[in-house]
């Protein structure tokens, strides 16, 4: 019994820290702590639902149809090999998010954020051609390094924010690894890539 609740655990974690979510969860936390706070408030609702649409919505549910059309199961999609159409799903979603956000002219940090999500697809995704990592520690990871991006950006100091994100990363590793979706390397590597594309994105965009 305490090992299937520690499943079910998992699995939530699992499911609650998805990739998807880091774009939102980067333009919530500058709609509250940047100078972009001062912007109409159906503005950001409006940016929001847009980002939403295109980075969580479509590509879960494109994703979705893909695995239920193969019969297969979110286990059996893991595989490395079967991780390429979902990988060109989401960053095609990813590219025509931060199209149409330049297209609208909004302004550059929103398409900082929504880069930094799409480049850490785009390198997972070349890496997992030859060995696979885990792109839930990947979009942590590039969470980290955009924080300490913005800190340099804005001359704040990202210790506490940092200690949040480290805790959250060891809880959903460990999630990852009890559900036998990656390796204890895989986690690790995984988190380190996030962290430096994250960090390079935002500072280069």
């Amino acid at each position: 019994m305490k090992i299937r609740n520690i499943m079910m655990l998992a699995k939530a974690v699992s499911m609650l820290s998805s990739p998807f979510y880091l774009p939102i969860i980067g333009l919530t936390a500058l709609f509250i702590f940047s100078y972009l706070n001062l912007l109409p408030f159906t503005y950001k609702v409006f940016v929001l639902l847009m980002v939403y649409i295109f980075t969580i919505f479509l590509p879960t549910k494109l994703i979705r149809f893909y695995h239920h059309y193969h019969g297969w199961t979110p286990f059996e999609l893991g595989a490395r090999e079967r991780r390429i159409i979902p990988y060109v799903v989401s960053i095609l979603c990813y590219f025509l998010c931060y199209y149409l956000m330049m297209l609208l002219h909004m302004p550059h940090l929103m398409g900082s954020i929504v880069v930094a999500a799409l480049a850490t697809q785009v390198v997972c995704a070349i890496i997992n051609m030859w060995w696979k990592i885990s792109v839930h520690m990947a979009a942590i990871g590039a969470m980290a390094g955009s924080l300490v991006s913005f800190a340099a950006i804005f001359m704040f100091n990202p210790v506490w924010w940092l200690c949040v994100i480290f805790m959250f990363s060891g809880l959903v590793g460990s999630a990852r690894m009890i559900l036998r979706q990656h390796t204890l390397r895989q986690i690790n590597i995984g988190f380190l890539v996030g962290v430096i594309t994250g960090a390079v994105t935002v500072m280069m965009v």
